[in-house]
């Protein structure tokens, strides 16, 4: 097999389209078409739905990308490895990142990345969505509290303790009793525990809306029409304000925020680079170091 059309195969079915691939690559539309179609006359196969619209790969071609993505990525990791020996991490890093973290202050340390590992390209995209970073490209993902299940190795960063606030405006239901809830994504609607000043009690959530990010969550909150688990640094500002009122902090219940990648042997060294990064920043995996962001 022709591992330089393989690799053309690999950035079409990455970027979704031999346009899209050619103007991240520079290389011709032609001849990305032609190497992939060369590819399939090798394997005797189809790999694309040519005419599709939008642009779709057949069964075969979903195996294959899944595949070689992984091993090109192999391939690509290893020899990255042998350069930042010699010199620093360079190469392309794709990165996901949740809501919530991105928009408080992902963005100042990316330009910090940029300017500390110049030969890095990163891209972060943001989504709350968890990704499949071998489908679909990343090298990184962020996420909060990820399933125990996962096949993805990775860091925990940040640790953040959870409570349930809500606007002054909304009375604070007694012991055992029902209130109008705000719930995150695919969190179950199950009694709340909470502890507040030492005294444990619980609450029953009914549901009033149920929203995918914890950014939408927290507006919500604020508008005054139920209450929500929230992370403790986030509603900081506002308990002290006397904008938001804490009911208690949940019981049994934290946030732990992990940088995760493919499980590999070697690691490349953008990886580590960037994941060193976040280590360094929450100094203690500490929440208050968002402050300085």
């Amino acid at each position: 097999m022709d591992l330089l059309a393989l690799a053309d195969f690999d950035v079409v079915a990455l970027h979704g389209g031999f346009g899209a691939a050619s103007r991240a690559t520079g290389r011709p539309k032609a001849t990305l078409s032609r190497r992939v179609r060369e590819l399939e006359d090798a394997l005797g196969v189809r790999l694309i739905e040519r005419g599709a619209r939008p642009f779709r790969l057949t069964e075969e071609g979903a195996t294959l990308h899944a595949e070689a993505h992984a091993m090109l990525g192999r391939i690509e990791d290893v020899a990255e490895g042998l350069v930042a020996r010699a010199g620093a991490p360079r190469g392309a890093l794709r990165v996901s990142a949740p809501v919530l973290f991105a928009h408080r202050g992902l963005g100042r340390l990316a330009a910090r990345f940029a300017m500390n590992f110049p030969a890095v390209h990163l891209e972060v995209v943001v989504d709350d969505r968890f990704v499949d970073p071998l489908k679909e490209g990343f090298d990184v993902v962020i996420r909060a509290n990820p399933a125990p299940s996962t096949d993805l190795a990775g860091r925990c960063f940040l640790r953040d303790r959870l409570v349930v606030a809500a606007a002054p405006s909304l009375p604070q239901p007694a012991d055992g009793g029902t209130f109008p809830a705000i719930m995150l994504g695919g969190s179950q609607l199950s009694a709340w525990r909470l502890v507040a000043e030492g005294r444990p009690t619980t609450m029953l959530p009914q549901e009033i809306v149920r929203l995918s990010s914890m950014a939408l969550v927290y507006d919500a909150v604020r508008e005054g029409v139920g209450a929500a688990m929230m992370p403790a640094s986030l509603i900081g500002d506002d308990i002290a304000s006397g904008a938001l009122t804490s009911w208690g902090e949940v019981e049994g219940r934290s946030i732990e925020v992990w940088a995760l990648y493919p499980p590999q042997r070697h690691v490349a060294g953008k990886v580590s680079a960037f994941v060193g990064m976040l280590v360094d920043h929450f100094r203690d995996a500490s929440p208050t170091h968002f402050d300085t962001l």
